[in-house]
């Protein structure tokens, strides 16, 4: 007889959240996971109840703002906050030994630098979009972008719900380094993020984006490839949380064997 399987503690960043609670709801239905650690903000109306009181049952972790605490009994943890609140959560995952799963999109180049240093250290996998569906997108976009690398205008349109804090996406900005990096340039010399007046003609070796916030938008990606008398478009609806949830749980599976390093969803995916 094979021994059970022990459940990999899983601590999950913004418990209070749309995402945090997807999240959360994902690990409570893994037979191979268990929710450990709740961390939420100072402050937050949250603290001190139980993180799985939403689905309607008892005996989770107690919700804390308390790094230490919500970490300690963490092998890894899963974290779609802000940039600083991540950095701050990394610190402590370094110092405690806990493998992080990053979401968070907006970090500057600055902030990337302190995450790799972070990475030799303990595991890291830190993707843009968590969704399988999305990363399969990157793949495709990378060998149309290199098929269509003549005579074709890039432009990547995306759209996010009234809350979102940064522009354009995370996912958005990897798409156009996947397209860039094919076609052999830096996206910082080829990107534009706006336009208006009097522009001039189109510069064919750029990469546009345009945003749209409103409503409720979970995200939607398109890249369009508009060549002459046509038109490719390669784009992904995301209607629920449920799919950056399951990448998550994915990537974290990803990271059990993995003592330090820096990941990517590409990595998790085998998409290299």
């Amino acid at each position: 007889m094979t021994g059970a399987v022990v459940p990999m503690r899983v601590a999950v960043a913004g418990a209070s959240g749309r995402m945090g609670h997807m999240l959360m709801e994902a690990i409570s239905a893994a037979p191979d996971l268990i929710l450990s650690g709740a961390l939420d903000v100072a402050g937050s109306p949250a603290l001190g109840q139980d993180a799985t009181a939403f689905l309607g049952r008892q005996g989770g972790p107690t919700i804390t703002a308390d790094l230490r605490a919500g970490l300690a009994n963490a092998q890894v943890l899963i974290d779609f906050t802000r940039p600083e609140g991540t950095l701050a959560h990394l610190a402590v995952c370094r110092e405690l030994g806990v493998k992080a799963v990053i979401g968070t999109t907006g970090f500057d180049d600055a902030q990337k630098a302190q995450i790799a240093e972070h990475a030799r250290h303990i595991a890291v996998m830190m993707a843009p979009n968590m969704n399988v569906g999305v990363n399969v997108m990157m793949k495709l976009l990378d060998q149309a972008a290199r098929l269509l690398n003549v005579g074709y205008d890039i432009e990547i349109i995306e759209a996010h719900h009234r809350h979102k804090v940064d522009a354009p996406s995370g996912t958005a900005l990897k798409m156009g380094e996947v397209i860039a990096s094919a076609l052999g340039r830096d996206l910082k010399d080829c990107a534009v993020y706006a336009r208006e007046g009097v522009t001039g003609e189109r510069d064919p070796s750029s990469i546009g984006f345009a945003t749209v916030r409103g409503g409720d938008i979970v995200g939607d990606h398109t890249v369009l490839f508009a060549g002459t008398g046509e038109r490719i478009e390669i784009t992904h609806r995301s209607n629920s949380r449920a799919g950056y949830a399951q990448g998550s749980l994915r990537a974290a599976r990803f990271l059990a064997d993995r003592a330090s390093g820096l990941f990517g969803m590409d990595d998790v995916l085998g998409l290299r």
